[in-house]
């Protein structure tokens, strides 16, 4: 029987958020598989943990990987801990869920603390549907792809980033989606908590000349429907009457089918569509 890797949520601030399940299970693993050794040692200390402790981060992922799946094999458990919040979101705990469920290693989670859903629910902006984007990526040419692809996002987005990089990020945002309602988080569940309702434009502004400190979590109101649609009908508007129809009449639609997507399309009623195709012969 081989072990159990337990994904093990921890404060992402304020240490009260510990859940007594996370501290047993960290108590009775066998071993502790933690991003930064020095950092969570802190945390181990506080709860009075002694369980061994070994780095598993971006850098040695791969191969401290395949030794963690050695000793999950030989039957024990060990539960894998982030700087701060839930293991997997936005870190290479993900690889190694990964690498467990290919050798046939049972995977839990022990759920707690995580800054994206803490963030999401104090915006003030819908909860009901989101895309979480973590960090931006640092490869320009992929940035770049990702941000023209958040332009018609209609959910509300989450994302992660670092003081020095928030002026440019939220620049960047406002020329890819637009100055939409925001909400800034920062230090949340510390002492100094705040959530600033705003918008990318008044955000970028004011940190240009207050330098930002802490992790902040942005969260950004997602592109209206009706947005969206009355851009997608200034598309088909550019097309002649003509052209709009023998779109849709090349991709095997009948005649009156196609009158009705173009009408439904151009935002008017099938009638003024034959009305105006018969004026036109």
């Amino acid at each position: 029987m081989s072990g159990i890797l337990f994904l093990c949520a921890t404060p992402i601030g304020n240490l009260e958020d510990m859940t007594f399940r996370a501290v047993r299970v960290l108590e009775e693993a066998d071993l502790i598989a933690a991003e930064d050794t020095r950092n969570s040692m802190k945390l181990l200390n506080h709860f009075g943990i002694k369980t061994p402790m070994t780095s598993y981060h971006e850098y040695n992922k791969r191969e401290k990987g395949k030794k963690l799946i050695s000793v999950l094999a030989e039957g024990k458990d060990v539960a894998l801990i982030t700087d701060a919040g839930t293991p997997g979101i936005s870190d290479p705990g993900e690889e190694l869920v990964r690498m467990c469920h290919e050798a046939g290693i049972s995977v839990t989670s022990v759920p707690g603390a995580s800054a994206c859903i803490t963030a999401l629910t104090v915006s003030g902006l819908s909860t009901r549907r989101f895309a979480f984007e973590a960090f931006l990526p640092a490869d320009k040419k992929e940035r770049a792809e990702i941000l023209s692809e958040l332009e018609k996002e209609t959910r509300t987005l989450v994302i992660y980033e670092a003081p020095h990089r928030l002026v440019k990020t939220l620049e960047e945002l406002r020329e890819a989606v637009g100055d939409r309602r925001l909400t800034v988080c920062r230090e949340l569940t510390k002492k100094h908590e705040t959530q600033w309702q705003t918008s990318i434009q008044e955000a970028a502004d004011y940190y240009k000349e207050s330098a930002p400190k802490g992790e902040c979590v942005l969260v950004i109101e997602g592109k209206s429907r009706q947005a969206l649609k009355e851009e997608k009908q200034a598309e088909w508007l550019e097309l002649s009457l003509e052209e709009h129809m023998e779109y849709y009449l090349s991709r095997g639609f009948d005649r009156k089918a196609a009158m009705k997507q173009t009408a439904k399309d151009r935002g008017v009623g099938k009638r003024d569509i034959y009305r105006q195709l018969l004026d036109k012969e």
